[in-house]
C-alpha cells in the first residue's frame, strides 16, 4: 500500500469514527445555527394570494371546529389510516409511502386500485354529517421520476440522468407527463422536485439530485414546478391534469457530513445560501404550492425545528405563501419531541406534519397543545389558512376530475416518447476506442445483469421504496435495454443475442455489457467507498472474459452516482454512463446503434453533472473546491463528432474496499469483509450447499447447553435511521434439527441490553430453506441499542439445535417483515 493510499485510508477511518462525528458542529463549520434573513435572496409566491380565495378560506375557517383545524395539520399514511378513521380524526391529508399499498393490499397495483383508494378516502372526508365542514383531502405520493408507484406508468430517468441531459425545456415536459399520469391515478400532489445539491457521492440519495452544481439545479427548479403545476396563473389544476409540486428538502439535504442521510450539514450560512438554497427562489417564483422540510440538521439544529429558516427565511424573506410539509416522522427527531408529540415543529413553522403511523397520537397531542396555548391560535390559523389556500388553488373544492381513472393515459406512446428522448439525452460517453456506434446489421452479444432487467434500469423509488423485487412483468409498457438493442439491430438484418454471463457459441462482432448498482434508496444506499463492487468483481470478470476472447466490449454502466470504475473502463473499448434510465431502454439503442453503414443515428448529448472520481476516496471532489482533481470533470462528455481516447488508468482504489460493506453480513457461503463469522467452540460447523449456490451455506449444530453464533467486525454501525425507515434483517436459513429450547436474536454493541425471542422462526418443518425478515425496530423495542452495532447478527440457542445459514443482510420489505416475539 502506497503512502498516499495509507493517508487516504486513515482520513476515511477518522471521518467514520463516532468521536469525530460527535464534535461540535459549529466548531467544525464556523457557521451559525440561526439564519439571518437579510442575507437571503428574495422570491415571490405569485398568484397564491388573491381576495376571492382568501375570503373563501376565511369563511370556511369560521365554520370549522378546533378539531377540524388541527386535523388539517396532520398527514397519515394509507398503510396506517383507513377511510372510516376520518370520521373521528378529520385529517387534512393522506400519503402513500414508498411501500404503502392501496386499499387492495397490493403495493404493486395498477391504476384502478389507486383510483378506488383515492375516491374512498375523499368520499368519507366530504360526506355530509353533523359538525363536519366538507374540506377535501390532499393526497401526496413520491412521484419523483414519473408516477413511479403505479403499474403501467412511464418511469423517467432519475434526476442525476436528467442533470446530465441539461435541458430545462425537457424537464418541463417531463413534469407535465408526471403530473397527468399522477392525476389519472388519483393522487393530486407529487413530492418533487428534489432540489438537493449533493456534495458527497456516498450519499444514498445522490441520484435524486440533478447535479453537484447549484447552477444546474437552479435552472431546473422552476421548469419542473411549471411542468407539474402549470404556470402560476393556472386555475383548476387537477381538472387539467396538473398536481401540486413540493420543492424539497428544505434545506441542505445534499450537504450532510460524511454523506450520511438525515445527517448534519456543517457549512456557513453563505455556503448554505449559495449551494443548497439555489433552487428555492426559482421554485417559489414558479408558484410551488408546497415545500417539504428536510430531515437533516444545519450545524446541529434539525430543520423540522429551525424557525429562522422555515419561518423567517422561507415564509418571510422569500415570501412563500403555500404550506410547509414535513418528511416521514421528521418532527420526531427534534430534541424533546416524539413522533406522536411535537408542538415545537409547528411553532417553528411546519404547517403539516407527515405522521404516517403516528397520526392519531400527534392529532391528540396537538389538539391538547392548542387548547393549553403551547401552540398559539394564531399559528394554528396561519397553518390552516395556508393549507386551505393550496387546496383551493389546486382545484380540490371542485369535485370534477375528468383525468382521474381515464384509460390510455398511463404509459401512452406520447409519454413514452418523452421518456425515451430523456434517456438518449442523458447518456454520457466516457470512452470510445472506435467501437461505437455499433453497426445496425451486426451480430451483437448483449450481456450483463442489467441487460434485461427493468429493476436495475429503474432503480429505487420504483413501485417500492428501495426498488426491490421488480421483475420485468411489472412494467407492461416498458422496454429493457436488451429489447431496445435487439429491435434496432434486427431492423437492419442483424442479430442480438442475450447472454447474461457472456457465454456464446458463434463469435459476435461486439458485446454490449450492461452492469451496475442494484436498486437502493436512502439509508440503505449510503456507502463508505466509491469503489464499484468492492471485493466482488463479477462485472470486471465478465468484461475481461470477453476481451480475452477477442470480442470488442461496450460497457453500459447503470448507477445512481459516479463511482470509481477504473478497472472496468480499462477492460472496455467503450464506456457509457447511463445512470438509472427508467422504463424506456430503447433510448440507449437510439444512440449506441448506428445505421447499416455504421454511421450514428444520434450523437451523445449528455455531459457529467457530477464529477467522476479518480480514486474510490474522492467522496466530495466537486468543482470549485480546493484540490479539485477528478478523473472526468463536471461537464465532461465525448461525442461521435468530437471523440477522445482514455489512457490506461490506475487500478489502485486508494481506500480499503471492506469499508463499503455495511449491509451484507453473510452471502454465498462467505462472510464479506469487514465482518467475520464466529461460534462458540462447542458448536460444530461445516460448509454445505445453499439454496442457490454450491457450498453456499454454513451448517451449525448446537450441543446441549447454550452457545452463540456471532457475525461482527468493522467500525460500529448506527442502524437507528434504518430502524426508523422500516428496514429489516433478512435471514435465509434451514432448520436441520428443531430447537429444544429458546432461540434468541440480538445485536452487540453500545448499551446492548435486549434480545428477541425468535424461537417461532425455527419451529415447524425441518430440511426446507426459508427466509425471515425481522424489522430492525423490533430489536429496538426489545431493548437492543442500535446506535453502535459491532455485531449485527447474534443468534443464541440453548440447544440441542441444528441450523444452516445461507444469507444475512439488511433489506427493505416492510410488507413481508415481522416482529417474531418480545423479550419476556
Amino acid at each position: 500500500m502506497r503512502l498516499g493510499t495509507k493517508l487516504l485510508l486513515a482520513s476515511t477511518i477518522l471521518y467514520a469514527t463516532p468521536a469525530f462525528a460527535q464534535q461540535s458542529p459549529t466548531a467544525l463549520s464556523g457557521g451559525p445555527t440561526v439564519a439571518d434573513p437579510a442575507k437571503w435572496p428574495r422570491a415571490a409566491s405569485p398568484a397564491l394570494v388573491d381576495r376571492a380565495t382568501e375570503k373563501m378560506v376565511a369563511d370556511l375557517m369560521a365554520k370549522m371546529s378546533l378539531e377540524q383545524k388541527v386535523g388539517q395539520l396532520i398527514q397519515g399514511d394509507i398503510a396506517s389510516v383507513k377511510p372510516e378513521d376520518l370520521r373521528k380524526y378529520p385529517l387534512g391529508s393522506i400519503l402513500a409511502g414508498g411501500n404503502s399499498p392501496p386499499l387492495s393490499g397490493n403495493d404493486r397495483s395498477p391504476q384502478a386500485d389507486w383510483v378506488a383508494t383515492a375516491r374512498a378516502f375523499r368520499a368519507v372526508a366530504m360526506e355530509p354529517r353533523p359538525g363536519n365542514v366538507a374540506i377535501p383531502l390532499i393526497f401526496g405520493v413520491d412521484a419523483v421520476h414519473g408516477n413511479n408507484n403505479v403499474i403501467g406508468a412511464v418511469i423517467f430517468p432519475h434526476n442525476i440522468g436528467l442533470g446530465a441531459a441539461n435541458d430545462p425545456a425537457l424537464i418541463r415536459r417531463i413534469g407535465e407527463v408526471t403530473a397527468v399520469e399522477t392525476a389519472a391515478a388519483g393522487p393530486d400532489w407529487a413530492f418533487g422536485p428534489t432540489l438537493a445539491v449533493p456534495q458527497d457521492d456516498r450519499w444514498g440519495r445522490s441520484y435524486e439530485g440533478y447535479s453537484e452544481d447549484p447552477a444546474i439545479v437552479r435552472s431546473f427548479a422552476g421548469a419542473m414546478v411549471r411542468g407539474l403545476q402549470g404556470d402560476p396563473t393556472t386555475t383548476g389544476r387537477i381538472q387539467k391534469g396538473k398536481v401540486a409540486a413540493s420543492a424539497k428538502h428544505f434545506l441542505g439535504d445534499g450537504g450532510t457530513f460524511n454523506g450520511i442521510d438525515q445527517g448534519d450539514t456543517r457549512v456557513s450560512e453563505a455556503e448554505l445560501i449559495a449551494i443548497h438554497g439555489a433552487g428555492y427562489p426559482p421554485a417559489i417564483d414558479a408558484g410551488t404550492l408546497t415545500v417539504m422540510a428536510s430531515y437533516n440538521s444545519w450545524n446541529g439544529v434539525k430543520m423540522h425545528g429551525n424557525k429562522s429558516l422555515l419561518t423567517d427565511v422561507l415564509k418571510g424573506r422569500m415570501g412563500f405563501q403555500g404550506f410547509v410539509v414535513g418528511d416521514w416522522n421528521g418532527h420526531g427527531q427534534i430534541p424533546g419531541c416524539t413522533p406522536t408529540d411535537c408542538a415545537a415543529t409547528f411553532n417553528a413553522g411546519l404547517d403539516m406534519a407527515m405522521a404516517p403511523d403516528s397520526w392519531k397520537g400527534l392529532f391528540e397531542s396537538t389538539l391538547k397543545h392548542v387548547k393549553d396555548g403551547t401552540i398559539p391560535m394564531s399559528r394554528l390559523d396561519d397553518a390552516v389558512r395556508r393549507i386551505l389556500r393550496v387546496k383551493a388553488k389546486l382545484g380540490l373544492f371542485d369535485p370534477a376530475r375528468p383525468i382521474e381513472g381515464k384509460a390510455g393515459v398511463l404509459g401512452s406512446s406520447a409519454h413514452r416518447a418523452v421518456a425515451r428522448e430523456a434517456v438518449a439525452k442523458s447518456l454520457v460517453l466516457l470512452k470510445n476506442e472506435g467501437v461505437l456506434p455499433v453497426k445496425a446489421g451486426a451480430k451483437v452479444l448483449v450481456a450483463g445483469p442489467g441487460a434485461d432487467s427493468m429493476g436495475m434500469q429503474t432503480g429505487g423509488w420504483t413501485l417500492s421504496w428501495q426498488g426491490d423485487g421488480n421483475g420485468n412483468e411489472l412494467f407492461p409498457n416498458g422496454e429493457t435495454i436488451y429489447a431496445g438493442i435487439r429491435k434496432a439491430v434486427e431492423a437492419a438484418g442483424g442479430t442480438a443475442t442475450l447472454s447474461a454471463d457472456g457465454t456464446f457459441t458463434a463469435q459476435p462482432d461486439v458485446a454490449i455489457v450492461v452492469f451496475g448498482e442494484q436498486p437502493y434508496a436512502e439509508m440503505r444506499g449510503d456507502i463508505r467507498t466509491l469503489e464499484f463492487q468492492p471485493g466482488d468483481k463479477q462485472a470486471l470478470g465478465l468484461l475481461r472474459k470477453l476481451k480475452n476472447a477477442g470480442v470488442p466490449v461496450v460497457s453500459v454502466f447503470l448507477s445512481g452516482r459516479p463511482l470509481w470504475t477504473n478497472p472496468e473502463i480499462n477492460a472496455s473499448d467503450a464506456f457509457v454512463a447511463a445512470w438509472l434510465p427508467g422504463s424506456e431502454g430503447g433510448g440507449v439503442a437510439d444512440v449506441l446503434v448506428g445505421d447499416a453503414a455504421g454511421k450514428p443515428r444520434a450523437d451523445f448529448k449528455g455531459r457529467l453533472s457530477f464529477s467522476w472520481p479518480k480514486t474510490a476516496g474522492q467522496f466530495a471532489n466537486n468543482k470549485g473546491k480546493p484540490g479539485y482533481d477528478p478523473l472526468f470533470a463536471l461537464g465532461h462528455g465525448l461525442t461521435y463528432a468530437k471523440g477522445g481516447t482514455v489512457p490506461v488508468l490506475s487500478e489502485e482504489a486508494g481506500i480499503d474496499p471492506s469499508l463499503g460493506n455495511t449491509g451484507t453480513f453473510f452471502a454465498k457461503g462467505v462472510t464479506p469483509a469487514p465482518f467475520s463469522f464466529a461460534t462458540d467452540s462447542k458448536v460444530a460447523r461445516k460448509t454445505v450447499d445453499g439454496p442457490q449456490t454450491q457450498e453456499g451455506a454454513q451448517q451449525l449444530t448446537w450441543p446441549s447447553g447454550p452457545a452463540t453464533l456471532r457475525i461482527g467486525g468493522g467500525d460500529p454501525l448506527d442502524l437507528t435511521r434504518e430502524a426508523n425507515g422500516d428496514l429489516s434483517l433478512q435471514i435465509s436459513y434451514r432448520v436441520d434439527r428443531a430447537p429444544a429450547g429458546k432461540v434468541r436474536l440480538s445485536m452487540e454493541g453500545g448499551a446492548n441490553k435486549g434480545t428477541i425471542d425468535a424461537t417461532s422462526l425455527f419451529t415447524g418443518a425441518t430440511g426446507t430453506w426459508r427466509t425471515a425478515k425481522v424489522f430492525l425496530k423490533c430489536y429496538q423495542s426489545n431493548g437492543v441499542d442500535l446506535s453502535k452495532v459491532a455485531a449485527p447478527f447474534v443468534l443464541q440457542a440453548t440447544g440441542p439445535f441444528g441450523l444452516s445459514i445461507a444469507d444475512v443482510r439488511i433489506v427493505s420489505d416492510p410488507n413481508a417483515s415481522i416482529c417474531p416475539g418480545a423479550q419476556p
